[in-house]
């Protein structure tokens, strides 16, 4: 995002477009409070309930992020000067489509924390891995061209790569499931007022023996192999990182080009800078999360617990009487337990 306002600040500077700068920065600053707005109201919603000052901002927190981008919104069809209309909307859309590549990355990169941080160190590491092992192998033995957007790319490298980050990411996988701090969901204590990571693992970072498949007992002399079932979603997301992440790299080459700029700095000499070695990292938080949400997640009751204690008493007492009908009827609780 600091890349895309230092490339928007030259055209204003050379335009003198009214306002592009503090609009620029005032568009940053809704998007993050909106974000992490809806983080704070959705895991540290028992705390919130005790500071009455915050309980406003929470309940009207989406009507005070869209009143806030109005009027971001209606500052900009102020600014707009005649003979650079056009420049302007192209900056306007500059500004949103950044924003929706590198806020919404990182509000999803939290996001995957909380759900254990070997959910957000698998997946960097396995596209920093990618990035590295691709480069030694099309250094070494790179001949075939893999792109024209990054003539330096081989098929090598890229194949090369592929094997080597899965091999790492289920390795890796290994040594962290092992313990919980990694493994636990971070929650908050509001009785104790931090973060803790302890839990019973779930089933996913739980020691089992599985079948190793006719064909590779041959080979392995294995009929039986114990892991962590984590290690198999591992190579779900090693290979994504090793063939989908690149795309990100290259579509930061693409954009580099665009601007006629070799590298985001010279950080590293003759490597690029610390932008340069996110690059394929644009897509990775995004993956993660959609996993998450569609192979991973089910109902938490931890979660649900805690929006039930914001309820009104009488809600509550709703929430108890229904439920306790519904287990009665299902056998769960004993008729003699009516009340």
């Amino acid at each position: 995002l600091f890349i895309s306002l230092i490339l928007g600040l030259k055209v204003y500077h050379s335009y003198d477009l009214p306002w592009f700068r503090s609009l620029s920065w005032y568009f940053l600053l809704c998007v993050n409070y909106f974000f992490y707005g809806e983080t704070v109201a959705d895991y540290f919603a028992t705390f919130v309930q005790r500071r009455e000052q915050l309980q406003f901002l929470i309940r009207y927190h989406r009507f005070i992020s869209f009143a806030l981008y109005l009027a971001g919104f209606c500052m900009f069809v102020l600014s707009l000067v005649k003979k650079h209309y056009r420049l302007q909307f192209y900056m306007f859309a500059w500004t949103h489509v950044t924003l929706l590549i590198t806020v919404t990355q990182s509000h999803l990169v939290i996001q995957n924390l909380f759900e254990g941080m070997i959910w957000f160190l698998v997946p960097i590491s396995s596209v920093i891995c990618n990035d590295i092992t691709a480069y030694i192998f099309g250094f070494f033995f790179g001949r075939t061209p893999l792109i024209k957007l990054s003539p330096k790319k081989t098929w090598e490298g890229f194949i090369g790569g592929f094997f080597s980050t899965v091999v790492f990411g289920f390795i890796f996988s290994y040594f962290l499931a092992q313990h919980q701090y990694f493994v636990c969901p971070v929650e908050y204590n509001s009785e104790t007022n931090r973060f803790v990571t302890e839990c019973e693992p779930s089933e996913l970072f739980q020691m089992k023996k599985y079948s190793v498949p006719p064909l590779l007992q041959a080979v392995l002399g294995w009929e039986t192999v114990n892991m962590y079932p984590f290690q198999m979603h591992s190579f779900a997301l090693s290979t994504f990182a090793s063939l989908i992440g690149p795309f990100g790299g290259f579509f930061a080459s693409g954009f580099k080009r665009a601007f006629k700029i070799k590298d985001f700095a010279d950080t590293i000499p003759g490597h690029g800078g610390i932008m340069d070695r996110f690059d394929c990292q644009y897509l990775m938080a995004t993956f993660v999360h959609v996993y998450i949400t569609s192979f991973i997640r089910g109902p938490n009751p931890s979660k649900l617990l805690k929006q039930l204690l914001i309820l009104q008493p009488e809600q509550q007492l709703s929430v108890y009487k229904t439920l306790k009908s519904h287990l009665v009827e299902k056998g769960i609780l004993q008729p003699s337990l009516r009340g």
